[in-house]
Order: structure tokens, then sequence, then C-alpha cells
């Protein structure tokens, strides 16, 4: 396969489009993210990457806490004006019509119509050049209740999720396999 090299960049694709939201109850905001990921399973940490001239970026320096609420296909719309919007001039919960919802750790609000919700307490911050990395443990994680199966099994595919890949929304699509499927053996009919 013949490849054309390029500089360096940002052409991890795809990547999470999510809306962080900060604050509180009173006084918040929700802007849009794709600098984000996990860094570490056992303490479960995050990361989001933030330009400190961003209006969001002093509540969450101030606040030490942050959310970052997954994006499914019907809130990608909302999601895309909160990146392109300022929240020192709109009130994006309202404009949105999002839900405030309380968390069970931070008094950063949830968006209610977000189907996952990791709510992150910020432990370092890492200037970086053009965006400074706010880490995070993540304190707690809200499920929309029709997620979780009986046995307590998470069907995230229900949640209709999207990505962002270099510039452009989508929905992701079919599931090709489970974590270890290229490894597993096949199970082999009992004989009876």
């Amino acid at each position: 396969m013949s490849k054309i090299a390029w500089k360096g960049g940002t052409l991890l694709a795809p990547v999470p489009a999510v809306m962080v939201s900060c604050g509180d109850m009173e006084k918040s905001n929700v802007f849009t993210v794709a600098w984000t990921g996990i860094i570490n399973s056992t303490p479960p940490k995050t990361y989001i990457s933030v330009r400190p001239s961003r209006h969001s970026y002093s509540m969450i320096k101030e606040s030490g806490e942050f959310v970052i609420n997954l994006t499914p296909e019907a809130l990608v719309r909302a999601c895309d004006s909160c990146g392109v919007l300022t929240g020192a001039k709109v009130d994006k919960f309202a404009k949105f019509k999002l839900t405030k919802e309380e968390g069970q750790e931070v008094k950063a609000p949830l968006i209610g119509e977000s189907p996952l919700c990791l709510e992150c307490r910020v432990t370092d911050i890492v200037p970086l050049g053009t965006h400074d990395m706010f880490i995070a443990d993540i304190v707690a994680v809200d499920i929309e209740e029709s997620l979780v199966d009986a046995d307590g099994k998470l069907h995230l595919e229900k949640a209709k999720l999207t990505a962002y890949a270099h510039g452009d929304y989508f929905a992701l699509g079919k599931k090709l396999g489970s974590f270890g499927y290229s490894v597993r053996k096949k199970r082999t009919p009992k004989k009876k």
C-alpha cells in the first residue's frame, strides 16, 4: 500500500466528541472536547485538553471538577454548537434544552440526556503548548438504566454514540467483535 508522508499533526481518528460540563448547578457551562481519553485503569483516570483562553478553563481550574458526557446521535447538533459558541455569552444548557442533573461525587452538573457521564476530579494540570491537559480521577460513572440488563451487563452499543474524525461527526456502526475474540477458542458442543 503506497503512502504519502505529511508532517506531524493531530490526525488520530476517530476520537470521541464529548460534551464536558463544569461549574455547579447554579453557574455552569458545557463545551465540546475531542482531546480526551482514558489514561489509566486503576485508579481510573482520564484527561481533557483545553485551551487556557476558553471560558470553561478557569471554571475547571478553580473547582477542580468536570463531567465528561458521552454524545449520542440525538445530541450531535448540540455538541457541535457547544464547540463553537462561548459560554461567556450563551447559557448552553438553556439554549440547547439540556437538563442539568446532580452528580454523585462532583458539583459539576451532568447532562441528563447523555447516556453515560464520567464524573471527574482534577489531579494534575499539564501545560502542553496550545492546550493544558487536565488529568483527573474518574470518581463516579452515571449510566442510563436502559443500557444495563437484568444481569448488570452494560450494553453501550444501544446508546447510539457518535465519534469525530478529521472535522466530521459519525454514528458508530455495527459491532465487529469483542475484546479477545480473535484468539478465543470456539466452544464445541458437548456430546450426549
